[in-house]
C-alpha cells in the first residue's frame, strides 16, 4: 500500500462562543485537514491545528508547508513505514510539528483501516476502560465563571478546567476561588495559566494564594522555554505543576526530567508531531515516574480522535482534555461524547466518519498533490 495522492484543506471551524486564553481570543478555529489516498483505495484523514504562540506555526503556513514540502516527501511511501515517514518529513523541513502531525495522523488512520483495527490496537491496545473529559471554561469575570462551573456540575461533568492568565494574577486568584466556592471543596479543578503569569516569582506568589483550594494542578504558569524557572516554581509551592507549552518533544522532556521541573506532563499531538512521537514521550515519562495527560489545541473530531487513541493505549496517560468538537457549531466528524466520557467507536482507523460535504463547506482554500 502506497500513498499516491493528497488533498490539503485550509478550514475555519465556527465556535459556539469565543475561546479566550491568556494570549489570544479566537472567534473561530483555523485548521488544516489532510486527506491522504492510497493505491489500494483507502482514504485517511489528518489534522493540523497551529498556534503561533506555541508551535510557531500559522494555519496558512502549515497549509503551504504540507502542500509544498511534507506531502511531496511522503508520496509513494507506505503509511506503515511511520519511522521512515517521520525521517523524511524531518529531512524536508525542521520544526512545524502541527503540520507533521497531520501526516502522522492520516497515516495511522490508513494503517488502522488497512489492518481492520482501531488505531489504539496498533499502539498498545486498551489500557483504560473509560476516558473522561472536563468542562473547559474560558477566561471571564469570576462570577460568570462560577455560574458556568455550577451549570457544568449540574450537567454531569466530572471535572473542570479553568483558563486564566490574562491580566493581574490576583484577579485570576479571585476567579479560581469563586469557582471553588461555587462547586464545593472536593470537585476536581484544574487550572491552566497558558504562560500568563510569566515569571517564576509572580507565579509562585499567585500559587501560594491558592494552596488551600484543593487544585488538581497548575498548568504552565510561566513562559514556555524557561524550564529552569518552572523547576523553581515547583520547589516553592505545594500545588502540583504541569508542563505544557514547555514540552514539545523529547529534548524538552529530558530537560524537564533532569531539572525535576514538573509533576505532570501535558502531551499534545500538535506540539510533538503526532501519534508516533506522543507514545514515545508517554512511555519515557512512565519510566521517569511522571504521569501524563493528552491536551487539546481545539481540534475537530479528526485530531481529537487521534489524541484519544493515544490516551486509550497508555496507562501512564491519566487524563485527557480533547473537547474541541463540543466547542464548534459546525464540524466535519462524528466523534461521540456522552457526559462525562468520550466514546471511541472501535471501528478501524480513527473510527470516525468525515462528512465530505461539510469539509467542503468549511474549506477556505484547498489543493491536491500527487
Amino acid at each position: 500500500m502506497k500513498i499516491i495522492k493528497a488533498t490539503v484543506h485550509a478550514v475555519r471551524f465556527p465556535l459556539r462562543e469565543p475561546f479566550i486564553v491568556s494570549y489570544a481570543t479566537y472567534p473561530d478555529m483555523p485548521a488544516v485537514i489532510l486527506r491522504l489516498e492510497t493505491d489500494s483505495g483507502l482514504v485517511g484523514y489528518g489534522e493540523a491545528v497551529t498556534d503561533e504562540h506555541v508551535t510557531g506555526e500559522y494555519f496558512l503556513s502549515a497549509y503551504e508547508i504540507l502542500k509544498q514540502l511534507l506531502v511531496p516527501s511522503v508520496i509513494g511511501e507506505s503509511p506503515f513505514d511511520i519511522e521512515r515517514i517521520h525521517g523524511r518529513m524531518d529531512g524536508a523541513v525542521s520544526g512545524n510539528p502541527a503540520a507533521k502531525a497531520a501526516v502522522d495522523i492520516a497515516c495511522y488512520d490508513l494503517m488502522g483501516k488497512a489492518a481492520g483495527q482501531p488505531v489504539y490496537n496498533l499502539i498498545g491496545g486498551r489500557a483504560h476502560d473509560r476516558i473522561e473529559y472536563p468542562r473547559v471554561l474560558s477566561i471571564e469575570a469570576p462570577q460568570v465563571m462560577a455560574e458556568k462551573a455550577v451549570r457544568a456540575v449540574e450537567d454531569g461533568y466530572s471535572s473542570l478546567k479553568l483558563k486564566v492568565g490574562k491580566g493581574d494574577p490576583m484577579e485570576d486568584v479571585a476567579r479560581i476561588k469563586a469557582v471553588r466556592k461555587a462547586v464545593g471543596p472536593d470537585f476536581p479543578i484544574r487550572v491552566d495559566v497558558n504562560q500568563g503569569w510569566k515569571t517564576p516569582g509572580t507565579a509562585a506568589a499567585a500559587i501560594r494564594e491558592l494552596e488551600g483550594e484543593n487544585l488538581k494542578w497548575i498548568e504552565q504558569p510561566i513562559r514556555m522555554g524557561d524550564i529552569r524557572g518552572l523547576a523553581d516554581v515547583r520547589r516553592k509551592v505545594t500545588v502540583p505543576v504541569m508542563a505544557d507549552e514547555s514540552l514539545h518533544g523529547m529534548e524538552e522532556f529530558l530537560e524537564i526530567v533532569r531539572l525535576e521541573a514538573a509533576d505532570v506532563l501535558n502531551i499534545k499531538l500538535m506540539k510533538c508531531g503526532g501519534i508516533y512521537p506522543a507514545i514515545h514521550i508517554a512511555k519515557a515519562a512512565e519510566a521517569s515516574g511522571i504521569p501524563c495527560q493528552v491536551g487539546s489545541m481545539v481540534e475537530s473530531s479528526v485530531g481529537s480522535a487521534a489524541g484519544y487513541h493515544v490516551v486509550m493505549s497508555r496507562s501512564n496517560i491519566q487524563s485527557a482534555e480533547l473537547t474541541g468538537p463540543l466547542l464548534f457549531s459546525e464540524e466535519i466528524g462524528d466523534l461521540k461524547y456522552e457526559l462525562p466520557q468520550v466514546l471511541l467507536s472501535g471501528q478501524p482507523g480513527l473510527g470516525i466518519n468525515v462528512d465530505e460535504s461539510q469539509l467542503e463547506k468549511l474549506t477556505v482554500k484547498k489543493e491536491t498533490v500527487q
